[in-house]
């Protein structure tokens, strides 16, 4: 969260999607609310297993700006992110990036504050990826030109997407079937591109870094993954349960 206001170009608005944290997280929201000079909003559901589409759709809802951009709260954005997102919206296409991995030892000094946000591309040592954490205008146009018919969903990770919320609506953002980790961003991915939507990638540009923790639990991959491949044989565009269960709420 301090990596947004360090931003170049800061967003608008922050929603924070917590998919059923307890009173110590809401409490650090609290305070980040009260020093952020950008408007927070704290999107909560109880904690009722991994529900990550269902949250993020609930804060799509939430959210007041016409173009989303989606990551993931195990990460540290560079002080360019949102610039070089806002450069890359087009209308009628979405956005997906990359990311860098950190090991745990640097990702334990970033949160204990000894390794500042602007310092860490200096510990390269301690990245994996390390062309992820590469910022480059004539490096990221060139990859464009490069991969600019490129419609590969399996690519795709939510942790850094961008969306026309207009988009998102059209196709209803996540499914809501998928519960457990794995695949709905990639499915989401999918049905945006059937519904005419066009999926382009920023590379050289948009970079995070992604904080060290345990793999997560991989027991409902299968079943996610059978329903990608429903989706895609199907040619779906419209998630049955979605956003549309929260519009009336906001």
């Amino acid at each position: 969260m301090e990596s947004i206001l360090f931003q170049t170009r800061r967003p608008s608005e922050i929603v924070i999607a917590d998919d059923g944290s307890g009173r110590e997280t809401k409490e650090v929201v609290e305070q980040f609310q009260k020093e952020s000079p950008v408007s927070v909003a704290h999107v909560w559901h109880e904690d009722n297993g991994y529900q990550l589409a269902k949250i993020r759709n609930r804060s799509f809802a939430a959210a007041r700006g016409d173009y989303l951009i989606q990551i993931d709260g195990d990460l540290v954005l560079d002080r360019h992110f949102i610039q070089d997102h806002l450069g890359m919206a087009q209308p009628g296409t979405f956005v997906g990036g990359a990311r860098t991995m950190m090991d745990e030892e640097l990702t334990n000094w970033v949160i204990e504050g000894k390794v500042a946000i602007d310092d860490i591309l200096s510990y390269s040592e301690h990245l994996n990826r390390k062309s992820n954490a590469v910022r480059s205008g004539i490096l990221r146009r060139l990859a464009y030109m490069y991969q600019r018919h490129q419609r590969n969903y399996k690519y795709v990770l939510g942790c850094n997407m961008a969306f026309w919320k207009k988009d998102l609506l059209k196709v209803n953002g996540y499914d809501e079937s998928f519960k457990g980790w794995g695949k709905e961003d990639n499915e989401l991915s999918v049905r945006l591109q059937n519904a005419g939507v066009k999926l382009r990638f920023i590379k050289f540009g948009a970079v995070v870094y992604h904080l060290y923790h345990r793999v997560a639990d991989l027991s409902s991959m299968p079943i996610n993954e059978e329903k990608l491949r429903q989706t895609i044989k199907e040619r779906l565009t419209f998630a049955t349960s979605g956003i549309s269960n929260y519009l009336e709420k906001h």
